[in-house]
């Protein structure tokens, strides 16, 4: 009986990826920063620049979500390990937060809070915890089940 052959996965892809993942989550926290700074304050402008924050952020997680999905979901033949998928779930979930929180912040004056904070919160918590489940249980070019 032969083993599986396991294809990798595609370099330009997989390097895209890497180049493009950390933009998003340092948008999201600067928009988490923002929001804080507007709860103390009530100071307008940083409830908008929150909502740019927030907007860029997700303009630019269009990309490696795509791909991460490609990657998790449709594998060809390849193991997808127990921490990529949770890596991906969580991603999806702070994403959808962040969704949420772009209509939160589309909202006249202090209306956006504590619900606009608090989905801040929850985007960043979701990505934070992704990135440390991917760089501690998953390592590339290893074979595990995790």
């Amino acid at each position: 009986m032969t083993a599986p052959i396991q294809r990798p996965r595609s370099s330009l892809a997989h390097s895209i990826y890497q180049l493009l993942n950390p933009i998003p989550f340092g948008f999201f926290v600067a928009a988490l920063i923002f929001d804080i700074v507007y709860f103390q304050t009530a100071e307008m402008m940083w409830s908008k620049s929150a909502a740019w924050l927030i907007t860029i952020g997700l303009f630019f997680a269009i990309i490696p979500r795509l791909i991460n999905l490609v990657q998790v979901w449709i594998p060809r033949g390849r193991v997808v390990p127990g921490a990529e998928k949770a890596d991906f779930g969580l991603n999806f979930i702070g994403i959808l937060a962040a969704i949420l929180n772009a209509f939160i912040h589309s909202r006249d004056a202090y209306a956006v809070m504590p619900s606009g904070l608090i989905l801040s919160v929850i985007t960043v918590l979701c990505i934070a915890l992704a990135t440390v489940i991917a760089s501690t249980f998953y390592v590339p070019g290893r074979q595990s089940h995790v």
